[in-house]
């Protein structure tokens, strides 16, 4: 028995061990980015470091607007294209779809989250740029440079951000009790009043929490938008308009001109704004879910 009990105590110690390491990794890496950065923010003023539109190291200037413009409209465009047709998909999969058709559609939904993002960076550049350079963008009489453009990286992203958006949001809705559908449906209202009224209704907060996890994974996101969106230092107006993501900063100057003062703070204060971007949007989606586990809201 005490052989018995001694087992128990080691391996509750190891995994909660375990547990601790995997939680600190965050706040080492957190640690380490601020670490790293702090050389330009002792430097310079983390307000003109995050508003000026001035990128030149060579110069010491290192104006961090236009990547993060470049950011907020390629995730913005995505969500903006992936939202509708996720919920529609959502509400479709665990509303209508049947037993059998629910089965074969969640596996490829779960494909989709799988698959590399260097292959949709692949498929965007083979397929969505030119379709943007030779049809979309002449027919709407819009210049490109080449069809790389916000639009092709918000397109590729909105794809990329389904999977999750769709596979929580079906849960959400199917965790809805059957009750209040068949009360609905007792009074007289459609299939599509109840589902608009009452499950919608029911599953917002959870909705909200899959947006925002979605969003989160899309403004992280680096090698597919990298490839698309065109890597052009300039605030953007437009969505035919190219753009130079936060993301695509890092992954295309990192080890780059490092000899620059300044250049590799600049960098991994680039690394650490995405972390702090990222963090704050998962924890965001983490209470909504708490609470609608907890039935508060």
């Amino acid at each position: 028995m005490n052989i018995r009990r001694l087992k128990d105590s080691i391996s509750s110690r190891l995994m909660l061990a375990a547990t601790a390491f995997a939680c600190l990794l965050f706040f080492f890496m957190l640690v380490g980015l601020y670490y790293r950065a702090s050389p330009i923010l002792s430097t310079e003023p983390i307000f003109d470091l995050l508003f000026s539109k001035e990128w030149s190291p060579n110069a010491g200037k290192f104006g961090f607007f236009p990547f993060i413009m470049g950011t907020l409209w390629v995730t913005g465009l995505a969500i903006v294209i992936a939202v509708p047709i996720s919920l529609l998909s959502s509400i479709y999969l665990s509303e209508y779809a049947d037993s059998s058709l629910r089965a074969a559609a969640n596996p490829l939904i779960d494909l989709l989250a799988g698959i590399p993002s260097v292959v949709y960076g692949l498929w965007g550049v083979i397929a969505v740029v030119p379709f943007i350079r030779n049809i979309f963008a002449p027919a709407l009489g819009v210049e490109t440079i080449g069809g790389y453009s916000i639009l092709a990286g918000g397109i590729v992203l909105s794809i990329m951000v389904f999977p999750i958006i769709i596979s929580i949001t079906s849960e959400v809705m199917r965790s809805v009790s059957q009750d209040l559908r068949e009360v609905s449906l007792s009074v007289g209202a459609t299939k599509w009043q109840t589902i608009k009224h009452v499950v919608l209704r029911k599953a917002k907060p959870g909705i909200f929490a899959a947006i925002i996890l979605g969003f989160s994974r899309a403004f992280g996101e680096t090698m597919a938008v990298l490839m698309v969106v065109g890597n052009v230092y300039r605030v953007p107006s437009s969505i035919f308009d190219p753009a130079y993501p936060l993301p695509a900063l890092i992954a295309n100057t990192f080890g780059e001109m490092m000899s620059i003062p300044l250049y590799d703070s600049a960098i991994m204060l680039a690394a650490l704004l995405l972390l702090i971007v990222v963090m704050i949007f998962n924890i965001l989606a983490r209470m909504v879910l708490i609470k609608i586990e907890k039935g508060v809201i």
